[in-house]
Order: C-alpha cells, then structure tokens, then sequence
C-alpha cells in the first residue's frame, strides 16, 4: 500500500490534471491517491487499536492455556465418573446461581466446565465456570468465562477491549468503522502499488521516503489477501453491516438453522415441570449425553439444559477448529429421545462460509496456525501504518508537515466514469454506513474548504489588482 507518491510530477498540483492521452487510469489514479492518503491518516488510529489488540488476543489463546492450566487440566485417571456426578460436586461448591450449561472434560487430561449464570458479581452475558475433575469429581476452581470459545478472564478482557474499547454496544462502533476502510485503504495501495513502474517499487538502494514506501508497499502488497479476509469477517458480525448481512442471508435462505427444543412426547409438560436450569429434570444428564452419543454427536459438546417446563435438552458440539463440529440434537427430558438434530453438513454454503470466517478471524479454525497467521497480519498493519505516517512527515518541506495531496482530482474523472461510480459509492455505503457516512462527511468538508480557498484566492487577486 502507499500514502503517497514519491517523484516530485506526482507531488505536485499538475497531478490532478493528466493528459487525456494516457488512459482511463489516469484521471482515477489521483482520486485514488487522495483518498487512501486522508483514509490512511484519519482512520489510522482506529486501525491501529485494532491491530494491537487483535495481536494480543490471537497471542492469549496460548497464554491462557498457561495461566489457567491448573483450572483446565489434569492428571490422566482410570475412568471418568458420570457427567452427573461431576455437576453434582460442582453445585456443592458452587450452589449460587444455576446451571446454563455444561461441557464434559472432552480430552483425557481436561476439567468438565460447569456453566452457572445468574451468579452475583458476575456480568449477565458473562457465567461463572467451575472446572471439575472428570476422575475424582474435586473443584479445581472456578473462573469467569464469556462467549461460545469458553474465554477465560484474560482473554476475555483482551477480547472486548478489541470490540469495543470496554466501553459496551457503543465502542463497537469504532471496530466496525475499522473493518469497514481497511479493505478500501488496502485495495486503493494496491491498485496504487501496481501502477507504479516497477523500477519505482524496489527497495534495495534506496534512501528516505522512496525506501519507507517501498517497505510500505512491499508489505502491504503480500498482507492485503489477509486485510480483505479479516475486513469481510469482522463486517458480518459488526453492528449495522452484520445486520445487512444477516437479512441477505435470510433473504437468500442462507441464514444458520437453529435448533428447536421444544420438548415431544405425550408427557411433555405434565408432572415434570422444570425450573430454568434443573440439569436432572426428566431422565437426567447421563441419559441426555447417551442419547446425543448415540447420534454421533463426539466431543467436545455442551448440554443446555431445558428453558422451561416446554423445553427439552439441546447438546450441540462446540468445536470449530477444522474440522468443524457444529451438530445438535434436541433430547426430550420425559424419555431421553431425540426429538430435533441439525447437521453442520446440512448447512446453507452462505452459513458455512460464515461460521468458518468468524473462526478463522478469532483464530480458532486452524489452531497455533490461525493464531500465529493473525498475530503476523497484526504487526503487519502496524507496521504499516507508521510507515505510512512516516511518509506522510517525510513529505513535508521545510516547516509544513505532511504535506496533503491536492484536492480537485474529481474533476478530471470522466463523467461516464464518475456517475457510475458515485453510484456505487452510494449503494455500498447504505450497506456499510460506517464506510458511507465517514466517506460522506469528508467529500462535504472537502468541498466546503475549496470552496472556502477559492472565494479567499478571488478577494486576495482582487485586492491586488484594486488601484492604490
């Protein structure tokens, strides 16, 4: 990606009007400029945020296997008591609250998690996690936990921060603002980037900010593939684009099927009225976990269990590390039958394609891989982004600083080359308001100060040419 040129015809005013002789390209290479210019400056700092604590989020996956290992994990033992067993233990230390769920240990040397919400001092979209020992049923402690992934208090904190600056629903509107320009400010370097001569775009020998755009450019060219990916996934679960998206894929009969718990049988409902969060209601977990066992649901997998007196138990796999285990069935409660499955494999393509994009950016899909892949196109984003300021102060002379690209360069667009692209503008940026309106402001700003140059120049020449 670059910021900006670096001969002294592209720096100039006379940029804005090229010769008509050398193509379409060369009246839209101006506009292009000055827009990942101002992007590239104005919307930086959200962009570096979110690189910084997306590189500490992917990092937090290894580093709470280690902080919490004593939580997590076990000794290898003989044989695993029943599932019920183990939440019984869990509520005799922990009795506050109730159950909302409960992940079995799904390997030999890891504790079974015992969800409770409801749980004073604990925040209402977050559970209290008891981590017992699937051999001995003993507590090994309990931690705050958030989300589908089972975020532990590190991770979790790092996690939000990254969303929304721990400032609630409406932080999250700088991470959206981000996702939304990083693929403009990505492809504008790009289409810049391979426009230029090749000789222009070597880094050895060169000095000065003809070799801090070429480490800008030489970056941002092999990183761009990975800022497209991480932009399109952290827009479909963003605030106003996720929620665009999510009605095209209803739309389009694409949307994630979902399970239904409603409780079968003749019995269903009558003397066998459960709480919220009654784990023994009916047949019990034990019973529940066969059944689920015996339609092919393997580990790891959470049981819910039943809302209501209505309701029946819903075990569903959590794993979305590749390959992915998405299945779940509803188990009615008054005989252990399945009375609802969803299949990952029965999954809309446009669903599939979601599921795995949100893990692959959270770095769950692929494991150490993912997270070592998010963790480099991070420090790649910073790294250009301080190069990118960089040039924009070596672009300065003597005292200015940073010295902007000139304004006008839409005037020199063809309008049957304009109109249709202030179109498309228009159309993506109702889709994508945090692309549209920011877009939207800086065109009337932009306006507004020409306009304000060229009233301020006419009364200057004026005045000069008024007799003394």
């Amino acid at each position: 990606m670059t910021t900006a040129p670096t001969t002294e015809t592209d720096e100039s005013p006379q940029a804005v009007a090229p010769s008509p002789k050398r193509g379409l390209w060369s009246p839209l290479r101006p506009l292009v400029l000055r827009l990942h210019f101002y992007a590239g400056v104005l919307v930086a700092p959200f962009l570096l945020v979110a690189a910084t604590t997306g590189f500490l989020y992917a990092a937090s996956f290894q580093a709470e296997k280690i902080l919490y290992s004593h939580e997590m994990t076990v000794p290898v033992g003989d044989e695993k008591l029943p599932i019920s067993e183990q939440v019984t233990a869990a509520r005799k230390a922990h009795p506050e609250g109730t159950v909302s769920a409960v992940r079995p240990s799904p390997k030999d040397d890891e504790t079974t998690r015992v969800m409770l919400s409801g749980v004073p001092g604990i925040e209402e979209t977050h559970t209290l996690a008891v981590f017992v020992d699937p051999y001995t049923a003993k507590v090994r402690g309990s931690l705050e936990q958030y989300g589908s992934t089972g975020a532990l208090p590190l991770r979790t904190w790092i996690d939000e921060f990254h969303a929304n600056l721990q400032l609630g629903q409406n932080g999250r509107l700088y991470s959206e603002l981000a996702a939304s320009w990083l693929w403009v400010i990505a492809g504008g370097g790009l289409v810049l980037w391979f426009s230029r001569r090749r000789t222009q775009r070597k880094i050895r020998g060169t000095t000065g900010r003809r070799r801090t755009l070429g480490l800008h450019g030489t970056v941002g060219v092999w990183a761009a593939l990975g800022f497209f990916f991480l932009a399109a996934t952290g827009l479909t679960w963003s605030t106003y684009a996720g929620a665009h998206i999510d009605e095209l894929r209803t739309s389009l009969h694409q949307a994630t099927p979902a399970i239904s718990s409603a409780a079968g049988g003749e019995h269903s409902g009558h003397d066998s009225a459960a709480a919220e969060g009654d784990v023994e209601h009916g047949v019990g977990l034990d019973k529940v976990l066969a059944s689920a066992r015996a339609e092919g649901l393997g580990d790891p997998v959470e049981i819910v269990p039943p809302a209501d007196a209505e309701s029946g138990y819903v075990v569903r796999q959590v794993q979305r590390s590749w390959p992915t285990k998405q299945d779940a069935v509803a188990v009615d409660p008054s005989n252990g039958e399945v009375t609802d499955t969803v299949r990952f494999a029965d999954y809309p393509v446009l669903a599939k394609l979601t599921r795995w994009g949100i893990d692959a950016h959270t770095g769950v899909l692929f494991g150490l891989a993912n997270q070592l892949v998010l963790m480099a196109l991070a420090l790649s984003l910073i790294l250009l982004i301080l190069w990118g300021y960089r040039m924009w102060w070596q672009r300065g002379r003597s005292s200015s600083f940073g010295r902007p690209i000139p304004r006008g360069a839409w005037q020199h667009v063809p309008a049957y080359i304009l109109v249709p692209l202030m179109a498309a503008i228009a159309v993506l940026g109702y889709f994508v308001p945090l692309l549209g309106i920011p877009l939207a402001a800086f065109i009337a700003v932009d306006i507004a100060l020409g306009e304000i140059a060229h009233r301020r120049g006419k009364r200057t020449y004026a005045t000069a040419k008024r007799p003394s």
